[in-house]
């Protein structure tokens, strides 16, 4: 890990700035994607102050976008010369009924841009960065790279209002397994997580109570999930080469209801 160089999406708040300081604390190099350049700033400054300089570079752009991904890779390899492991963590999450209590559908817009955003934007990364990986050097096993992405609980629980979320984080539990087959043969791994209720952005912004209350339907350890704990299942993804197609619920057992 202190000689890689990984590409973590989503890496200006939560999920994926807990696992773009967790990976560089180990020495890995990172290239510090979000699609607000104030957040990959700050995380990329927070990586250099503890790390020292050259350890990160903040990168923007929009994870859907192929012309933003294309750069920003190529602004990567011109930094950092090499691009071992990718962790797509961005993804969007807004609420709609698929008929609401006032009768009316779903925005196919706003579902479209859900999909958009967390399915074509994974893919649109993992096809570009193991385009890279294959280029380098294998190690005894063959093993060229690792790709890392999320999925959520939702993708087999998903809840009232869920059905854009759910049915997006549904793709990408459902292309870990062709994904990994397909790279199979130029040795790069590819393992999905799904994360249960987790203190992200998200939930930080609802009230103290709404909280607890979530944190109480987690049967244990009853609270929410911590950033970091996400981190620490990707570092063992890593780290393990046996790890490969595999979906993996990191939620403390819980059953999300209706």
């Amino acid at each position: 890990m202190k000689s890689a160089v990984a590409f973590v999406t989503g890496a200006g708040q939560g999920l994926g700035r807990a696992t773009a300081l967790a990976l560089a604390a180990n020495g890995t190099r990172i290239a510090v994607l979000d699609r607000s350049e104030e957040s990959a700033i700050r995380v990329a400054k927070e990586i250099e102050a503890a790390m020292g300089r050259g350890r990160a570079l903040p990168l923007v752009g929009d994870v859907s976008s192929e012309n933003d991904m294309i750069q920003c890779i190529k602004d990567t390899m011109n930094e950092f010369g090499q691009i071992n492991v990718n962790v797509n963590c961005a993804g969007i999450a807004p609420p709609s009924r698929t008929i609401s209590k006032k009768g009316v559908p779903h925005s196919l817009e706003k579902f479209a841009s859900v999909m958009n955003v967390n399915v074509i934007g994974t893919f649109n990364c993992i096809r570009l960065t193991a385009e890279q990986m294959q280029k380098n050097e294998p190690d005894v096993d063959g093993l060229r790279g690792v790709v890392i992405n999320t999925a959520s609980v939702a993708a087999f629980d998903g809840q009232i209002g869920q059905a854009a979320y759910a049915s997006s984080k549904g793709a990408v539990a459902a292309m870990t397994l062709p994904v990994a087959r397909d790279l199979s043969s130029i040795g790069v791994r590819v393992c999905t997580i799904a994360p249960g209720l987790f203190l992200t952005p998200m939930l930080e912004g609802l009230p103290e109570q709404v909280q607890n209350e979530l944190a109480s339907t987690v049967p244990f350890p009853k609270r929410l999930g911590n950033p970091h704990e996400y981190a620490l299942l990707v570092k063992s993804i890593i780290e393990n080469p046996m790890m490969n197609g595999e979906v993996i619920r990191l939620d403390g057992a819980l059953r999300m209801q209706p």
